[in-house]
């Protein structure tokens, strides 16, 4: 097994080059969230034994010839990973040691739901491997969780943090603001609270109504209580500016729009991918970005198992992006981070300067605006320009 005993802090890397990735996902809950549209599905017993050889036979298969980079963290997402056995954890993990180069501090991060929670589970991950658990809370207030249709309430969740924060070296937890009868008042409380709980890594994400998911159906349905369009855009943009407020007077400030953290604790996996860097991705409908072809696998998890037991891996679909497709896509999840790109990096990653992507005249009028920051070194979004960040990364990409 690949085991962790301490973790090391992250470190900063902002010169160099984001690290590569692997991202494994477990399709299974115990329910489905009414607001979710991931690729998740209702728990059908899966078969451990098959599901550990049929994550590790696809890993081989992405690893045969390519490069051996030094991998530099692992993040088991889904769907609920905490239901994961751990010897899939183990395996996984024991594949990527036999396939990779590690990196002396990996991150090994891994998704849990307060309802889908055991002591015995969470030490048997933690001796496979993991380092990082982020803890969907998701809200500390049993009236918001049973609008968000949470299998647990607020006890259960300070039961599983608590749990959580006695087991792995780092914990984060996930909370969601903007639900259904929410107030002000709400979600300053919950946020006071959350900040108070000894994590130093929070994951704080406004509600969307998604296409597809049960929420989507009862808005149209009129069955969601919640304000019109253009209220809820200023509901939900006073509540952003509570959430940073309250976070930086905390010590925990964004470091990308939606994540918190103190310094050198943040998610090393999804900020090496907002920086650009590669990622495998493995399981049911994961996505990947290897040497500039993404790949995105077979969504259903049987037929994902079948064309693993037949072809050895599950991908449905592999793109080869040209260098300005890879480009913009840098743009776009660059910008979502509070440091902004790099562009001296962008060269290096994309094969041509940031000011042959962007506009130019829109970038001088967004930074008019105050919305960016411009300095020939970095290009950064400011809180302002993060409340509105698809018209600022439109305007700039429009050229």
């Amino acid at each position: 097994m690949v085991t962790r005993p301490g973790f090391a802090p992250t470190v900063d890397g902002s010169a160099g080059d984001p690290d590569l990735g692997l991202y494994v996902h477990w399709p299974w809950c115990l329910s489905k969230c009414p607001y979710c549209d991931f690729n998740s599905h209702v728990l059908r017993d899966p078969d451990p034994d098959v599901w550990a050889r049929a994550y590790v036979r696809e890993m081989e298969s992405v690893a045969n010839g390519r490069p051996r980079a030094s991998l530099a963290s692992v993040f088991f997402g889904g769907g609920t990973p905490s239901l994961m056995d751990p010897a899939i954890v183990g395996a996984v993990l024991d594949a990527a040691a036999r396939l990779f180069p590690l990196a002396p501090d990996l991150e090994v991060t891994l998704e849990a739901n307060p309802g889908a929670v055991d002591r015995a589970r969470f030490a048997g991950v933690r001796a496979a491997g993991v380092t990082r658990l982020s803890l969907g809370v998701q809200a500390l207030d049993d009236a918001i969780l049973a609008v968000l249709g949470r299998r647990h309430d607020r006890s259960e969740a300070l039961a599983a943090l608590d749990l959580a924060q006695a087991t792995f070296p780092r914990v984060s937890i996930d909370l969601i603001y903007a639900a259904p009868g929410q107030t002000r008042e709400d979600w300053t409380a919950s946020l006071r609270e959350a900040l108070a709980l000894g994590t130093e890594h929070l994951s704080l994400y406004q509600l969307t109504i998604e296409r597809g998911t049960a929420f989507f159906g009862r808005a149209r349905a009129g069955l969601l209580s919640l304000p019109d369009e253009d209220i809820r855009e200023d509901w939900a943009a006073d509540l952003f500016e509570v959430t940073q407020d309250l976070t930086a007077a905390a010590g925990m400030p964004a470091y990308e729009v939606s994540n918190h953290a103190r310094s050198g604790v943040e998610c090393r996996h999804n900020r090496d991918i907002w920086r650009g860097g590669d990622y495998i991705g493995i399981g049911p409908g994961a996505h990947g970005r290897m040497g500039g072809v993404a790949t995105r696998c077979i969504s259903h998890p049987g037929a994902w198992l079948d064309r693993v037991a037949r072809d050895g891996h599950g991908v449905a679909e592999r793109a080869a992006l040209t260098p300005a497709e890879r480009a913009v896509e840098r743009v776009l999840v660059g910008l979502r981070l509070t440091e902004g790109i790099d562009a001296t990096r962008f060269a290096r990653l994309s094969g041509m300067p940031l000011t042959d992507v962007v506009d130019g005249k829109a970038l001088a009028a967004l930074a008019d605006l105050d919305l960016v920051t411009w300095d020939g070194r970095r290009l950064a979004t400011t809180p302002a320009g993060r409340l509105c960040l698809n018209a600022v990364t439109g305007r700039l990409l429009a050229g």
